[in-house]
Order: C-alpha cells, then sequence, then structure tokens
C-alpha cells in the first residue's frame, strides 16, 4: 500500500466508525442497546465485519456512543452559542440536544459496566457542566434569564424529568416549561 492510499484508509475507517456510532446512537434510542447489531450495520450502511472490527464487544460500541454522544453535546454548545439569535435560543436548543443524550444515556447506562460507570459519569460531568456553565452566564448577562441558576443544577433537573417512562408522561414538554421559567424571577438573587 503507497503511502498517498494510507491516509486515505485511515480517513475510510474514521468515517465508518463515526458513522457506526451515529447509527448505533440512532438504533439504541429506537430500540434499545440491546438491539440487534445488523440493524446498527444496517443503519450505517456497513457490514457486521466492520462494527466488530472497530468495537470487539457490544460493551466497546456501548462506551463509544456514550462518549461519542458526550463530545457532540459538548461541542454543539459553543457553535449553538455564535449561531442562534440569542443566548436563552442557544440555551434552550442545547438542553434540547442534552435531553436527546439523555434518552440515550439512561439505555446506555444499564448496559455499561459497574465498573465503567464511575469514569464515565466524570467524563460527562466534566464535559457538560462547564458547556452549560457558559450558556447561563451568556443568557444571564444579556438579561434573559435569572442569574442564581448553577449548570449543574439545572442539568441534574433536566435529568430527572427525563427519567419518566410512563408513556403519559411528556418529559420534552416539561423540560420547555423549565427552561422557559429561568426567565422567571427578574434576573435572579
Amino acid at each position: 500500500m503507497s503511502e498517498e492510499e494510507a491516509p486515505r484508509k485511515r480517513a475510510d475507517a474514521r468515517r465508518n466508525q463515526q458513522a457506526l456510532l451515529d447509527a448505533a446512537a440512532a438504533v439504541f434510542v429506537r430500540s434499545g442497546v440491546e438491539a440487534p447489531v445488523r440493524d446498527i450495520a444496517a443503519a450505517a450502511g456497513v457490514g457486521m465485519g466492520t462494527i466488530y472490527r472497530h468495537f470487539p464487544t457490544r460493551a466497546d460500541l456501548v462506551v463509544a456512543v456514550y462518549r461519542h454522544q458526550v463530545e457532540a453535546c459538548a461541542d454543539a454548545g459553543p457553535a449553538l452559542l455564535a449561531s442562534s439569535g440569542t443566548p436563552h435560543a442557544a440555551l434552550a436548543a442545547w438542553i434540547d440536544l442534552f435531553v436527546d443524550f439523555l434518552v440515550t444515556k439512561h439505555g446506555l447506562a444499564t448496559a455499561i459496566r459497574s465498573d465503567n460507570a464511575g469514569p464515565l459519569h466524570a467524563y460527562f460531568l466534566d464535559r457538560l457542566v462547564p458547556v452549560c456553565a457558559e450558556l447561563l452566564a451568556a443568557a444571564a448577562a444579556a438579561g434573559e434569564i435569572r442569574s442564581d441558576v448553577a449548570a449543574f443544577e439545572l442539568m441534574f433537573g433536566v435529568g430527572n424529568l427525563c427519567a419518566g417512562v410512563d408513556p403519559r408522561y411528556d418529559a420534552r414538554r416539561l423540560v420547555g416549561l423549565l427552561v422557559a421559567g429561568l426567565g422567571s424571577g427578574g434576573g435572579g438573587a
């Protein structure tokens, strides 16, 4: 293999891995983390061997999806802040992405062995709390929300609202009410 072919192949492998992670996350949301690997391969447009080359075990895939989604959520915060009409709109859009992540995370949490859960939870907090704090600070500085809401507090509240499993319960609606309610209180304490 020539030197030119090697980087191209690595780029193809990276694209395959990205497609696998995106497809696995979507399949996990739709069908749970125990969904057949063939469904993930079909959604990603790759063969079964490609999945096992990148992720030898289901646990490897689950942990990779978790990390991938944390990174996507973390990267979205600054991008939304730069592209949204207002900081509050950026915060609301980010919280919506965070809810999508939480829906997948609840299924992932049961599939991740307990010895992996501690470091992954710390990774989750280390990456996402600062992003949420930046969005909250920008919205508070713009006078759009109260200034006394801590990022961890908001994320914990959203997480708890997303824990409902009754089909009559619409977590996204209640999270929307929570985000809208951040504006009440005349700027906070």
